[in-house]
């Protein structure tokens, strides 16, 4: 009788514990995002969508100097300020053979600035939060680690575009061959 009222006991003490988390979410994270993303709206529309569209159609561009500002600036742009899934969108500017690698690195770059922009994919931001709790154990500041985390993810982006574009262009080569010897 005694292991049944136990594990009732415990039953509901999930429920409970479940219901703290609830709460100290809807009163701790979630008023946060919603203040940064109708910051960051608000900024858009100061700023002007056309000038935000207009980073892309320059990143579009041939030259060398063009890989920073299409594997680094754009997908920081992108993230800021369309966030988490809307970011790849920015893609759309480029032409077809920049395309795989402009999504990797954004898609690459949507977890490292949680420290320092939440709103950028608030649905991982737990990730963020479960690192942060550990630092913060040890007796470390949080403000390093982001600052960090953000600057490697932008070194990390920038490889991972170049990487992506020669991959991308060697297997389109490859095609471009089979299809001609066929």
């Amino acid at each position: 009788m005694q292991a049944l009222a136990t594990a009732a006991e415990w039953f509901i003490g999930l429920f409970q514990q479940g219901g703290d988390v609830f709460v100290s979410l809807v009163t701790g994270i979630i008023p946060l995002l919603i203040v940064l993303m109708t910051a960051v709206n608000a900024l858009i529309q100061l700023i002007g969508p056309e000038r935000i569209d207009r980073v892309g159609e320059i990143a579009a561009g041939d030259k060398v100097w063009h890989y920073p500002l299409r594997y680094i600036v754009l997908p920081f742009l992108a993230c800021f300020f369309l966030t988490n899934p809307m970011a790849y969108t920015m893609g759309r500017f480029l032409p077809e053979k920049f395309k795989p690698a402009f999504y990797d690195a954004a898609v690459s770059y949507v977890h490292p600035p949680l420290g320092l922009f939440p709103h950028i994919n608030p649905g991982e931001i737990f990730v963020w939060a479960g690192i942060a709790a550990g630092i913060q154990q040890l007796g470390l500041g949080l403000g390093d680690l982001a600052i960090r985390y953000a600057l490697v993810g932008l070194v990390v982006i920038f490889i991972r575009g170049i990487v992506t574009e020669r991959i991308t262009a060697i297997m389109w080569g490859r095609r471009e061959a089979e299809a001609g010897g066929a």
